[in-house]
């Protein structure tokens, strides 16, 4: 493993051969239609004169930006070498508010728990798409606007529009994914030819009236994305597993010859795969993974009383005007009581009870939504699902039921139960040894797949976990460039007053680091090298590698 000091190693030239996870060059470009189509009627604003007045205002209050040298004194300030101050108080932390809205200014989804302030919302939303219309009409498109450190963030799927509200200091880059899973998860629910055929016929069209009852997908994705570091770098987080163990299962999940039209064979656990079965030369991509996980994963799905649910989904990266037959069904259930058997041994292995508890506590202290509390106990449990093109319902329903006794019979099912609720399949930065680590993410390029340690202190508590994550968010948009900066960067170092954190890519992997402020250069450089020696020699139990395929 080269060190750190050789990290000029070139970036380019990826060997992007067929895997697992489809590469994701971009995943801020949308597939499924282009923000430069035609926007639909625009009722609210109602005459030249005042689209006139209200866009010579914008351009007097807005200080929308394009000089290089003003971007530049921005980034400066965002990523400055010797020390980045975060305000970490309560109020920096405030939960982000999404609106979701079509272009002819109607409401479709708002972030505020239990519809709380409706007229208001309504307000805003009108005001949004009054703004947005003008911004059109100039052949411009409003991507964000800073007031403070209020950011609120555009983002254009016409029909729809896609609206955030943060004042974490996260850069644009993360609020603008955050819509754009949003988008995709809506058109899991309602594909992309559906939406266009409905808005072309009447673009005053209430779409609430189809996504009733969809909203706890919504908010589940929406807890899911503040934390989920797989989310936020494009990749898979892969459950630590033994590697035999591993095998045994995904041998197990080869499918039938029966099952023609199967895609996709995912085994779950904690939110994260297990295993994943495939067709040959046929990759999954990691935006169409994550939106399977939160709708297994969602309170409709995972606290039915049915053994197993059979739901209608389109995997937008896959096929984005079309549905694919998702058949779901629990290995074990997840269980309110686990939380109080999950790891007790010792001072490493209360990090988790301590983190799970001291998230609640804060949570409810800020108004936060239960749908992010109960996502800790949801997650527990074994999920697997099975992906089909076609209408063969009978069986798959009985290849899963005889895949689920032969796991069983075997032992397999046993060991993996006792895996997870052991914590064996977690492990803690300070069990690496390395003088100063605090907590990485570290990215394998070639698999696409990410592997980071379950937080403990000092990031045990619900804020010190998002001003992190945070953190790192800003580190991986500087390196690729996410913001509008002149070119990508091979490294990058922030000093705050709680920690350093480091970001490096080479063109095997990507590596995240906290450690320690106190620390020297030259002791963080030893601890990225320790850390990537570490993850090497592990790789076989972090990662998912040469899954079986039909």
């Amino acid at each position: 493993m080269s060190g750190l000091e050789s990290s000029a190693s070139s970036v380019t030239n990826l060997d992007l051969n067929e895997g697992i996870l489809v590469h994701d060059v971009d995943p801020d470009v949308d597939t499924t239609r282009s923000e430069d189509t035609a926007v639909g009627q625009i009722d609210d604003v109602a005459s030249e004169e005042s689209r006139k007045n209200l866009r010579d205002h914008l351009r007097r209050t807005l200080s929308v930006q394009r000089d290089k040298s003003d971007a530049k004194r921005k980034l400066d300030e965002w990523l400055d070498m010797s020390h980045v101050s975060l305000d970490t108080t309560l109020e920096g932390y405030r939960p982000r508010e999404y609106f979701v809205l079509t272009d002819a200014g109607k409401p479709v989804f708002v972030s505020r728990p239990d519809g709380k302030d409706v007229e208001n919302s309504s307000s805003v939303m009108g005001i949004v798409q009054a703004l947005l219309s003008v911004f059109l009409e100039d052949g411009d498109k409003l991507r964000c606007i800073n007031t403070g450190r209020l950011r609120v963030t555009f983002l254009l799927r016409p029909p729809l529009y896609y609206v955030c509200a943060s004042s974490w200091g996260e850069p644009e880059s993360v609020t603008r994914s955050h819509l754009e899973y949003l988008h995709l998860q809506i058109l899991s629910i309602v594909t992309a030819s559906q939406l266009r055929r409905i808005f072309e016929r009447r673009t005053n069209f209430d779409l609430r009236r189809l996504l009733n009852g969809s909203e706890p997908f919504l908010f589940s994705l929406l807890g899911r994305m503040e934390l989920d570091l797989a989310m936020a770098t494009s990749s898979l987080n892969c459950l630590q597993l033994d590697q035999s163990l591993r095998v045994r299962i995904a041998e197990a999940l080869v499918p039938t010859s029966k099952m023609k039209d199967t895609l996709y064979i995912i085994l779950i656990a904690r939110g994260q795969v297990i295993t994943l079965v495939r067709p040959k030369k046929h990759s999954i991509h990691p935006a169409d993974l994550h939106i399977l996980i939160n709708t297994v994963y969602s309170p409709s799905i995972v606290n039915s009383p049915a053994s197993a649910s059979w739901i209608p989904v389109c995997l937008p990266k896959f096929n984005p005007a079309g549905f694919v037959n998702a058949y779901i069904t629990f290995l074990r259930r997840p269980d309110a009581d686990q939380i109080s058997h999950q790891r007790t041994a010792g001072d490493n292995e209360r990090g988790i009870a301590d983190s799970v508890s001291t998230s609640n506590v804060a949570e409810s202290n800020q108004g936060v939504p239960s749908w992010q509390t109960t996502r800790l106990i949801e997650d527990s449990g074994i999920g697997l699902v099975c992906i089909s093109g076609g209408s063969e319902f009978e069986t798959v329903r009985t290849w899963c039921d005889t895949v689920t006794q032969k796991l069983s019979d075997d032992g397999s099912l046993e060991v993996l139960v006792k895996a997870v609720d052991s914590g064996a399949t977690s492990y803690f930065a300070s069990q690496l040894g390395i003088p100063g680590l605090r907590h990485f993410v570290y990215k394998s390029r070639p698999h696409v797949q990410i592997t980071l340690p379950a937080f403990e202190e000092p990031y045990d508590t619900l804020d010190s976990q998002r001003r992190i994550v945070t953190l790192y968010q800003i580190l991986h948009d500087a390196i690729h460039a996410k913001s509008g900066q002149t070119g990508n960067l091979k490294l990058q170092y922030i000093r705050t007053e709680k920690e350093i954190v480091m970001g490096w890519i080479t063109q095997p992997f990507e590596l995240y680091v906290a450690l320690s402020p106190r620390l020297p250069k030259t002791a963080v450089i030893n601890a990225a090298n320790a850390v990537t020696r570490w993850v090497k020699k592990e790789e076989s139990q972090l990662f998912l590698r040469d899954a079986p395929v039909f």
